[in-house]
């Protein structure tokens, strides 16, 4: 009813089931001890921050929205998350990272996603018609949280773009509003989109 995604709703119900197992009877007669008791075993079997505040929100969603009993998760704290620095590659390191990868498919998906932030999913989503070279940006449909959004392009990421579009539509593997990364089969999944112009 909430058009949660897929993934979320599967990392409720995942939360739910763990705590059931736990229990040994239906969530539903859980006490604000139990719960309390289950956070502490997750705890002691080193599960971590991440797993522990994701079990937490599904919990949560189902004592406060299901059952509407709110009081429930009174004894229950998320977790603080330790705060990392992520490894910041040299431009040296990008360019070598990239040409590693063999196929000028791969190369031009991996550069896309390292230059423009985008996720895997994302990326692979693509269509020809999202690039939009006059104004420099990717549309991104339905990205993380069912948002769309645009995505600025580099000069640099354009090119490669381009090359890789002559080369694939060359070789058949890409079609005129088609996915831009396509699989094996250039036509899957293409017949539910309308045709869009490429406008790389």
């Amino acid at each position: 009813m909430r058009q949660l995604a897929p993934k979320t709703q599967a990392a409720y119900i995942r939360a739910v089931s763990r705590f059931g197992a736990f229990l040994g009877k239906s969530p539903h007669t859980a006490s604000i001890e139990d719960l309390r008791r289950f956070q502490l075993h997750m705890v002691d079997e080193g599960a971590s921050p991440i797993t522990l505040n994701a079990t937490i929100t599904g919990l949560t969603f189902l004592f406060d929205v299901t059952l509407d009993r709110k009081d429930a998760m009174a004894k229950m704290q998320s977790v603080r998350i330790p705060h990392r620095l992520p490894v910041v590659l040299s431009k040296e390191e990008v360019a070598r990272l990239i040409a590693a990868v063999g196929h000028i498919k791969h190369q031009t998906a991996l550069s896309l996603a390292y230059g423009t932030g985008l996720r895997v999913g994302e990326v692979v989503a693509l269509k020809v018609g999202d690039i939009d070279s006059k104004r420099m940006t990717l549309r991104v449909q339905q990205g993380k949280g069912r948002k769309d959004r645009y995505a600025m392009l580099s000069p640099i990421l354009l090119e490669r773009l381009r090359v890789w579009w002559r080369v694939a539509h060359a070789q058949g593997k890409m079609l005129e509003g088609g996915w831009l990364f396509p699989g094996l089969d250039p036509l899957e999944g293409a017949e539910h989109s309308p045709a869009q112009p490429c406008r790389a």
